[in-house]
């Protein structure tokens, strides 16, 4: 259809007349504008997550004007959205958990609290949704989940004014989150028709037993061909074949985020899971792998996984803003149930805080952002599991709550004075350079990889609102 004819048509649009390029020029005009978003976050701190969300309402209303009501392939479209995001989500943060004996005590500390909110947050809002609009228990604790859950895209880019102390604290804890409550909605879906609580225990212990055995095994063996192979296609290679297990393991109702997470966490912290044994140099496992490739290929992870999820989050906000509507925040009811669950989790939070004498309680309290983990697990909802889909929860609470813990969190932060220091540009050719290595089967490529320790890598990622940066 030419511009004229849809002149002469009264601006009327169906899927029809959607083409390959008008495809293109949407997409890259939305990545485009992704990006001018995570720049105006740079310098004010105010998750560009709210720009992208107002990016799709005012293509829905676009939409609207010109006739077309409906997505083509919309529940496809999210759905692998969905998968691909939860794969790079994880990878992304298991990439930045550096295990040490001197972290041992912030890893314990973080990762008590994230799984004690992510608890007690499920609770008070499952019983707030049970009483309140009357909806089964099972139905509630599954929508509960999402709402629990931590954002760190956002926080993690939002943190880099914080005292060293707090802001690594925040790193962990919102990393925590994620995984903990991905893995908690999936394994309470996979047992929603076991007949007792003891039936659910079995196949909760023998879903975890089996996933690790094969895991642990795979991710072993694809970070030891990984490191050897000499091809510089290879990162696209291993993403196809953690694509390929995840999607094998699903259909045999495993739980295969546990890979991505022993993957990612392998090649982050290679010296612990490939040890030189009785302290002999060079020893056996340890002699397996050779560390500046290892560097380097956590490097080119990192990068890949920053550019991936960039483009990830984006759609996934724009996409959200297309699906809800403006006169939801007309509407009182919505308002007041968005606000309810927003009180309950930081009253969950602050006595979690006081309980752990986690100082300090301000800013610390109000960094608890919802965002891309709560919006992919209410999309698996809505695609996934349609029975378990509750007319009488407005997708309005939803924007309610995000929208109501990204300014609470971005408030806090510029009245600590965060907020009010630009965020130093940045860029990866800036990375520290790794020492270069003389082993001839090392690319020239990989030989400005940072040396990649974790508060290297989280240093410029939370100072630099990049791609990475809050959506």
């Amino acid at each position: 259809m030419t511009l004229l004819s849809i002149l002469d048509s009264g601006l009327e649009l169906s899927a029809e007349d959607i083409n390959a390029y008008g495809l293109v020029i949407g997409g890259s005009a939305v990545i485009i504008l992704s990006y001018f978003a995570n720049l105006l976050a740079r310098r004010t701190n105010i998750p560009s997550v709210l720009v992208l969300i107002a990016m799709g309402i005012a293509i829905r209303q676009g939409f609207n004007a010109v006739g077309l009501s409906a997505i083509p392939f919309e529940g496809l479209v999210l759905e692998l959205l969905g998968t691909v995001g939860l794969i790079f989500i994880v990878l992304e943060a298991a990439l930045e958990l550096e295990l040490r004996k001197d972290k041992l005590t912030l890893i314990l500390r973080s990762a008590t609290l994230a799984l004690a909110a992510l608890a007690l947050s499920t609770g008070a809002i499952a019983a707030f949704l049970h009483f309140a609009l009357t909806m089964p228990w099972f139905n509630a604790v599954v929508y509960g989940i999402p709402l629990s859950i931590m954002s760190s895209a956002i926080i993690i880019p939002s943190v880099g004014g914080l005292s060293p102390a707090s802001r690594e604290f925040m790193v962990y804890e919102s990393t925590f989150s994620d995984i903990f409550g991905i893995m908690a909605f999936y394994l309470l879906l996979g047992n929603q028709d076991a007949a007792s609580g003891a039936e659910v225990v079995q196949s909760i212990a023998v879903n975890l037993l089996g996933t690790l055995v094969i895991s642990v095994a795979v991710a072993y063996a694809m970070v030891y061909v990984l490191q050897k192979i000499e091809s510089g296609v290879r990162l696209f290679l291993s993403i196809a074949v953690l694509l390929l297990i995840y999607a094998i393991q699903k259909l045999f109702h495993l739980s295969p985020l546990i890979l991505i997470l022993i993957f990612g966490l392998m090649l982050n912290n290679h010296k612990l899971f490939f040890p030189d044994w009785l302290g002999i140099t060079n020893g056996w496992p340890g002699k397996l792998l050779k560390d500046d490739r290892m560097k380097a290929l956590h490097h080119e992870f990192h990068v890949l996984t920053l550019e991936s999820a960039f483009v990830i989050r984006t759609f996934f906000f724009v996409l959200f803003g297309m699906t809800v509507s403006l006169g939801v925040l007309l509407d009182v009811e919505v308002l007041l149930q968005g606000l309810i669950i927003s009180v309950l989790l930081y009253v969950v939070r602050l006595v979690l805080l006081w309980a752990m004498k986690q100082e300090p309680l301000s800013p610390l309290l109000y960094i608890a952002p919802r965002g891309l983990i709560t919006v992919l697990l209410f999309f698996a909802i809505e695609s996934q599991y349609v029975e378990l889909v509750v007319p009488a929860f407005d997708q309005g609470i939803l924007l309610v709550v995000i929208l109501t813990t990204s300014l609470v969190m971005t408030a806090a932060l510029i009245s600590k004075g965060s907020g009010l220091q630009p965020v130093p540009e940045h860029d990866l050719e800036s990375l520290p350079e790794a020492p270069r290595s003389s082993d001839p089967m090392v690319r020239p490529e990989s030989d400005s990889a940072s040396p990649v320790s974790s508060e290297e890598t989280r240093a410029p990622e939370a100072d630099e609102s990049s791609p990475t940066s809050p959506a």
